[in-house]
């Protein structure tokens, strides 16, 4: 464990959950790390399970690195995350996304500026490198993002790709849910937190980058990561109660297929793969 000294104890702690993506790691570091040293931020990297690569990324970096003993999941990563911490606000980012200047700046000064609030989080703009697929420009890119205008206001959700949370609030209402993986895993510790009486606002201007490479923004690759998150995103469904029948489900993969036809849109390849995955859970749980 490479664990250089930090000379104060910050009040902002930076966590970067990762997993065998030292490249993306890479990345993230570079466009975080210089901001945080303005700010007297540490950056803390907890990858899940062993990586070499990531811990020299890291040192490189002069960012803070720990790694769980096997892999346990983002959310065992975020909570060993908190529980490192030495700051009173926690930011969490992605491990693929790219923060441009000034990102740090906002975000911290929308938390000060809003007191009465625990949760915090910005615009998530996505970036597919080399282009992505061919898309008809009536569907976003197939990757998570977030955009709820310039302004700031409150919301029932952000997601943790860009997401600051005053210590606070994990006293009040617990860790994140480790059983939770894919999506839901920020989601089910966010309504938990709602429930007690919290909120959460968003931040208009502390918006950063979700990126995928060339190699992973091909049909094939995007398509492969949809079908993953269609399984889990299904799970967080029926975890919510919300889940829609069998029958709504093949009626969107349908229409996702005619949209391939319709308009030539290889975006509709990967929609196709994403309801695959709703289906097979779906038809899982009819079996179970």
């Amino acid at each position: 464990m490479h664990d250089p000294g930090v000379p104060t104890t910050p009040t902002v702690s930076i966590a970067i959950p990762t997993r065998r993506r030292s490249g993306y790691l890479d990345v993230a570091l570079a466009s975080v790390v210089p901001q945080a040293r303005r700010r007297g931020a540490e950056v803390l990297v907890v990858s899940d399970g062993p990586d070499p690569l990531a811990a020299a990324v890291a040192d490189r970096r002069e960012a803070r690195f720990r790694s769980l003993p096997g892999a346990r999941g983002a959310n065992a990563a975020r909570n060993a995350a908190v529980d490192w911490a030495s700051g009173e606000t926690i930011v969490f980012v992605d491990d693929d996304v790219d923060a441009p200047a000034g990102w740090l700046d906002a975000l911290l000064s929308g938390v000060e500026a809003a007191p009465d609030h625990d949760v915090f989080g910005g615009p998530i703009r996505p970036r597919l490198e080399g282009g992505g697929p061919r898309a008809c420009g009536r569907e976003s890119a197939p990757i998570t993002t977030l955009d709820h205008g310039s302004e700031d206001r409150d919301v029932a959700l952000v997601w943790s790709a860009n997401m600051a949370v005053r210590r606070r609030a994990f006293d009040r209402v617990g860790r994140f849910d480790e059983t939770i993986a894919g999506r839901g895993e920020e989601e089910e510790w966010e309504d938990r937190y709602l429930a007690a009486g919290g909120r959460i606002r968003y931040l208009g201007g502390a918006g950063l980058v979700h990126r995928r490479t060339q190699a992973d923004a091909t049909v094939r690759a995007l398509s492969r990561a949809a079908y993953g998150l269609g399984r889990t995103a299904r799970r967080n469904d029926v975890r919510k109660r919300v889940a829609p029948s069998i029958a709504l489900e093949l009626r969107t993969l349908l229409g996702c297929c005619w949209h391939i036809a319709r308009r030539r849109c290889a975006i509709g390849i990967v929609l196709v793969a994403q309801t695959g995955g709703r289906l097979r859970e779906a038809l899982a749980e009819r079996r179970a």
